[in-house]
């Protein structure tokens, strides 16, 4: 049974080529690729952390919404974990 969740990513933009917006959409083609359906993105914007996180001062933030079923969690956050642009990942159910 397919059940909604929002994913809260933390994008490192540092030395990247190209736009944001590129590597938003990018992110947003890996969780589809996943077996997810994705509904919606929102864009929060760059944001300073706290105090350096390997050896990044901030990252850009963006909320996906999406239909999956609830093993497919596992396999897209498996998948973001072996993309240097993704800094932090974290889902919960809507």
């Amino acid at each position: 049974m397919s059940r909604k969740y929002e994913g809260l990513l933390i994008l490192n933009a540092k030395g990247l080529e190209g736009s944001i917006d590129d590597l938003v959409s990018s992110v947003g083609k890996e969780i589809e690729a996943g077996g997810a359906k994705l509904e919606e993105v929102q864009q929060h914007g760059r944001k300073s952390f706290a105090y350096p996180s390997n050896e990044i001062e901030g990252g850009h933030y963006v909320s996906y919404l999406f239909d999956a079923e609830p093993e497919v969690i596992e396999k897209i956050n498996t998948k973001l974990k072996l993309n240097t642009k993704v800094h932090l990942q974290h889902y919960q159910l809507r």
